[in-house]
């Protein structure tokens, strides 16, 4: 049961901290293309980890992270508005770089089947 709860709590925190980073945070340093992909609240619910996938360079990918973990607080505040709990959690942010594992990994992929292609004869008439 606290399973599910904690199940639960990081859906609904990955909904509301993604709302309030599109719509209350007005750092310059975030980028356009911001993504909160998961939440990771621990079994005493004091702390989360905030995975954020970011389109850009590794550059504004940077600067996306430092400027949400600088408004850290601001962010947990303006969730907590929303969110009922008796203590909300201190986030910490992180770069989630599936996305780009995926895609190194579909261009491999790619490179493969064409390599294959490649070396097989053509089909005969």
């Amino acid at each position: 049961m606290v399973k599910n709860r904690i199940v639960r709590l990081n859906s609904l925190l990955k909904e509301v901290i993604s709302e309030v980073i599109r719509g209350d945070v007005r750092n310059p340093h975030v980028a356009k293309f911001v993504t909160v992909t998961s939440v990771d609240i621990t079994a005493d619910l004091h702390y989360a980890k905030v995975y954020i996938s970011v389109i850009g360079t590794s550059v504004e990918k940077d600067e996306t992270i430092k400027a949400l973990q600088s408004a850290a607080g601001f962010i947990a505040i303006q969730s907590s508005k929303k969110v009922t709990m008796r203590y909300f959690p201190e986030l910490t942010f992180k770069l989630d770089t599936s996305v780009d594992q995926q895609m190194r990994i579909d261009e491999l992929l790619r490179k493969i089947k064409d390599e294959h292609d490649a070396r097989q004869p053509p089909p005969s008439e």
